[in-house]
């Protein structure tokens, strides 16, 4: 009875929290809905609600978004958009912090996230896994002595909470692992480890 209940949970925990994860996401995409008219809305239009064209509307305004902001008047209008935020007091900040990070991340010219890296931390003999996100910059560049990185080291399971720290590079491991194998690694809490490659000479 142990041996069946514990096979039961490995295939069903599994398959629930990913339909939880994809309900949440989409229930959250729905909300695209109440942009449109009452009028257009599926419930006045066929009597009833559908799941999921909430969604598939947000994708199409991302992608609009992204086809208009790609061509010259587009950019034009963009730039236009950011002088007015820049002009209102504390919009501008958040506005500018934001978009720089979101920038950093999503850009295919961002370096956030692109490589994974051995350090020791929290202390000497204890090692993790970490992304590099970039080099420090302003005045602690004044204050540090050599060459270093930024880097930050995910929590687990949850990998959104973490810590940023600025190491000697000297200190930090490249290793030969995507981002998504070290997420991976990461979120199950070394349980999920990823294929061994031998190193070429």
């Amino acid at each position: 009875m142990k041996k069946y209940f514990i096979t039961g949970l490995l295939v069903l925990v599994p398959l629930f929290i990913t339909v939880w994860v994809l309900s949440s996401v989409i229930g959250i995409m729905d909300q695209s809905l109440f942009l449109l008219p009452m009028s257009w809305r599926p419930k006045a239009l066929l009597g009833h609600e559908i799941v999921g064209i909430g969604a598939v509307l947000t994708v199409v305004i991302i992608l609009f978004t992204g086809v208009v902001a790609t061509n010259f008047f587009g950019k034009q209008l963009i730039n236009l958009w950011e002088a007015m935020l820049s002009r209102v007091p504390f919009v501008k900040s958040i506005y500018a912090s934001v978009k720089q990070v979101s920038d950093t991340l999503f850009s295919d010219s961002g370096n956030a996230f692109r490589r994974a890296v051995l350090v020791q931390f929290p202390r000497q003999g204890s090692w993790t896994i970490a992304f590099i996100t970039g080099q420090p910059g302003g005045d602690i560049v004044n204050h540090l002595q050599g060459d270093f990185v930024s880097v930050y080291v995910p929590t687990t399971p949850n990998p959104t909470g973490g810590y940023f720290l600025m190491m000697p590079r000297a200190d930090v491991v490249e290793l030969d692992m995507s981002v998504d194998e070290a997420l991976k690694y990461i979120i199950s809490m070394g349980v999920v480890a990823p294929p061994k490659k031998l190193k070429t000479k």
